[in-house]
């Protein structure tokens, strides 16, 4: 199966991501072609051929994963275009990823990992075994920007 985001006409939104089966992207010498999937989707649904981008199911934060384990595999050539396309998503030409929605107005894109990332890092990873056990967590606050500490009071 080869997957394809439907992306918007005038921007780089994902739409829809749709599965075609893989006789549908084989060229004539029999090898997959996202051109040939390209045609067969516009012909089928009525949407440019240049705005169907061919994208991997198993892919995500530039890895490829091994779908029957779900571990990281170790024939990282399969990696394709960063991460899976899902709708809200954004297609990234320039650098081709597949970005997933971007989770706040001031996170910045990290093409190493094909991710969004906070503009002052990740969130410490200091909490004790106590703190964790009360399920105590940091989330993102954007007006800081910091990264705040919130304990759970049960």
């Amino acid at each position: 199966m080869a997957h394809f985001a439907k992306i918007e006409a005038h921007g780089n939104r994902v739409l829809t991501v749709l599965t075609v089966t893989n006789k549908d992207v084989l060229n004539s010498d029999g090898v997959e072609e996202e051109s040939v999937g390209q045609q067969y989707l516009e012909k089928h649904h009525n949407w440019p051929a240049n705005k169907w981008i061919q994208n991997s199911y198993n892919t995500r934060n530039n890895k490829y994963y091994d779908n029957a384990t779900n571990t990281i595999s170790a024939d990282q050539s399969k990696a394709f275009r960063g991460n899976h396309a899902i709708i809200g998503g954004e297609w990234d030409e320039a650098n081709q990823i597949f970005w997933p929605v971007k989770p706040y107005p001031s996170w910045v894109k990290d093409t190493s990992d094909a991710q969004w990332h906070s503009p002052i890092g990740d969130a410490p990873d200091d909490l004790t075994a106590e703190e964790k056990e009360v399920n105590t967590h940091y989330i993102w606050n954007e007006s800081g920007p910091s990264w705040d500490k919130i304990v759970n009071s049960t």
